[in-house]
């Protein structure tokens, strides 16, 4: 049964703002939700969702979004433009010396600005990789519930991209077999789509995932390493 990512959903304190923000950045356009705000994306291109909320995020993130660049110039422009849509730098600890620039939209979600000439990311696309706290199980888990080949793995890393290129996903546990605990909901979650939910969940549990609860037109699940996802009838 065909599952399609729609969107890398958002938890933010003010869904609008940040929706208009990435459709600024992304050169797309918004579709007003109940609730918050759709920037689709397209067959290569993952969308991004924002949902108004007032959940606070407890910890760090486990997902933010890297952007790609062609040359120094277009990665200053990509910087340029992101401040001047509510952007501001974030310090991780990259240094003086990092060739991409890290970036958090207006609702406080990390990206990175990545320097061309990244082979890694080469004919990705502009949003060139969602990055992922996870393990390789979890790598392996979204393959086969995408049906996406695996076009990474090494050092407990794993990456995935559609069979039609664009966007890659990716997982590193950074160098160990586990993630750092959970706390509290992941305020970025995945949000897929399909013709039967409960067919599919019962699917995506027999390769791994946990049924959270019933939603209105779907079910929440979480992966193998608990990040939680949204699976909606289409």
């Amino acid at each position: 049964m065909a599952l399609r990512l729609e969107a890398v959903t958002f938890d933010v304190a003010d869904a609008p703002a940040v929706a208009a923000f990435w459709a600024g950045l992304l050169d797309r356009q918004v579709l007003t939700e109940s609730g918050g705000a759709l920037v689709p994306g397209d067959n290569t291109q993952v969308g991004l969702r924002f949902v108004t909320s007032d959940t606070e995020q407890v910890g760090p993130r486990r997902l933010h979004l890297h952007l790609t660049s062609s040359s120094p110039e277009d990665q200053q422009r990509t910087v340029e433009k992101a401040l001047g849509l509510g952007g501001r730098h974030l310090d991780v600890g990259q240094g003086p010396d990092a060739d991409f620039v890290v970036l958090a939209d207006p609702g406080g979600n990390e990206l990175c600005v990545i320097e061309p000439g990244n082979s890694y990311l080469a004919g990705t696309g502009y949003l060139g990789e969602i990055t992922c706290d996870g393990t390789r199980d979890v790598g392996l888990f979204w393959r086969d519930a995408l049906g996406w080949p695996l076009v990474w793995d090494e050092n407990e890393e794993t990456a995935v991209q559609s069979p039609l290129g664009g966007t890659k996903i990716s997982w590193d546990s950074w160098g160990g077999p586990k993630v750092e605990p959970k706390n509290g909901r992941n305020r970025p979650r995945f949000d897929l789509v399909t013709a039967d939910p409960t067919s599919e969940a019962e699917r995506l549990v027999s390769l791994g995932a946990t049924r959270l609860a019933d939603l209105s037109d779907g079910v929440e699940l979480a992966d193998p390493d608990g990040s939680e996802f949204d699976l909606h009838a289409d």
